[in-house]
């Protein structure tokens, strides 16, 4: 494989008619350019050059190697400006993985307005809640919900919003059994519950970090959040949901807040990425543009 920067040197000497021109145009000792062309004539096995101490000239192949050698040059022109022009602005794909409930009630809710901010960037989101591989899936970005910290794997981490799982019930549950004024009474309706988690008991935390755990009794289980809030709504339960989750359901009165104060996940989103360095502006603007916007989605009002 020939070195880029012979060819170009090489084309430079002839357009300049001259070592010493070309010399004086590139900055390069004399001697170097030299050198360079008889590596470049070794490594291609042909002269490409007959020349004097007066004169030089090109033989059939140099000059068949000149023309080709412009060509080469043109394109490799036109990628480094193509890729300087996309490390200069958002623009291209972005490859996005998340869980199936971010995408639903977050993502889908933001990244119209992203794509029109950026008209020359392209998403493709991939909704999972299976754990993706970044590097071997080739993924740009990927959020992950979580209450323990992450493992450490190397990944880039960045933290997006706290999450926390409130309490919620639909009004017609609440009409029956003892009013929710504390956690102790939780016991007294049934729950909805995400199987293997809290069927039995649930561990509540509140604002100033006291815990308490409450034996509950579970009617449905579902093994997903969108399950568990039909439930909820349907009143099955009581149910711990994140509140983006819920904020339709709690302006239109389907589903109540109860147990103010009180939470059972402290739940987090965070955002992982293959490599600090190296990011295309697109993932950094996405990036930025999530950091901002989460939390707002995210809090209780």
């Amino acid at each position: 494989m020939i070195d880029l920067k012979d060819a170009y040197f090489f084309v430079q000497i002839v357009e300049r008619k001259g070592f010493s021109a070309a010399s004086d145009f590139l900055g390069v000792h004399k001697s170097t350019l030299s050198l360079r062309m008889k590596e470049l004539e070794s490594s291609l096995g042909v002269r490409l050059l007959n020349r004097t101490s007066r004169q030089f000239m090109l033989t059939d192949v140099g000059t068949d190697f000149y023309h080709q050698a412009k060509v080469l040059l043109a394109d490799a022109q036109r990628i480094e400006d193509a890729i300087r022009a996309r490390a200069s602005r958002p623009s291209g794909t972005v490859k996005l993985s998340s869980t199936v409930e971010v995408s639903q009630y977050l993502l889908q809710k933001l990244l119209p307005d992203f794509m029109s901010r950026y008209p020359e960037v392209t998403i493709q989101e991939y909704a999972t809640d299976k754990l993706v591989d970044l590097i071997a899936d080739g993924f740009d970005l990927t959020i992950r919900g979580h209450s323990e910290p992450l493992q450490d794997s190397g990944l880039v981490q960045r933290p997006l919003a706290k999450a926390p799982w409130y309490l919620f019930a639909a009004p017609q549950l609440l009409q029956h059994g003892p009013a929710l004024s504390a956690p102790a009474l939780l016991s007294h309706h049934p729950v909805v519950g995400l199987s293997g988690h809290g069927v039995d008991e649930w561990l509540l935390t509140n604002e100033h970090g006291d815990t308490v755990r409450v034996p509950v009794h579970c009617r449905y289980q579902g093994n997903n959040l969108v399950s568990a809030k039909s439930a909820a709504c349907a009143g099955l339960g009581v149910a711990a949901l994140p509140v983006y989750m819920c904020r339709e359901e709690l302006q239109t009165g389907a589903l109540q807040q109860v147990l103010h104060g009180w939470t059972s996940h402290d739940a987090k989103l965070t955002a992982l990425m293959p490599s600090r360095t190296g990011n295309m502006p697109a993932v950094k603007a996405l990036l930025e543009f999530l950091v901002a916007s989460f939390p707002k989605l995210t809090a209780l009002d």
